[in-house]
């Protein structure tokens, strides 16, 4: 089965989407995503849709879906590299994407990831060494 890959970049999982996702492809990102960020205590996902000139209204949900059980399992997401007519149609279709921030490149949505972290509370008890 296809599969796209997770990147851990210290505290943060990457996604690069770079194919065009079909239902089951979108299905098991989402599964994948939210498993990688209980496995390794990730603080953030940092989804890099740059490559993508459609997103339709089931993976627009995807990207809400995985930001709230993200959010949930105390991850921020961070959706970077919207190109102008996906975030017009976002908007016509009506999918806000509560709880996604979104910058527009890779290094905006690094550096908004590392400064919502820094507004956080600091909870050193449970770090480990890595």
């Amino acid at each position: 089965m296809e599969r796209i890959p997770i990147l851990k970049m210290g505290r943060f999982l990457l996604v690069t989407i770079q194919v065009d996702l079909y239902d089951r492809l979108a299905l098991t990102l989402e599964e994948d995503l939210v498993q990688m960020v209980y496995d390794t205590g990730a603080s953030g996902v940092l989804i890099d849709i740059s490559a993508l000139s459609i997103v339709d209204s089931f993976m627009g949900r995807i990207i809400g879906n995985i930001a709230g059980m993200s959010s949930i399992m105390d991850a921020e997401t961070v959706v970077v590299g919207m190109q102008p007519a996906v975030a017009i149609t976002l908007i016509e279709l009506g999918l806000p994407l509560a709880g996604v921030h979104t910058a527009l490149n890779v290094e905006r949505g690094m550096a908004l990831l590392e400064s919502r972290m820094s507004a956080r509370p600091d909870d050193t008890s449970d770090a480990d060494d890595d």
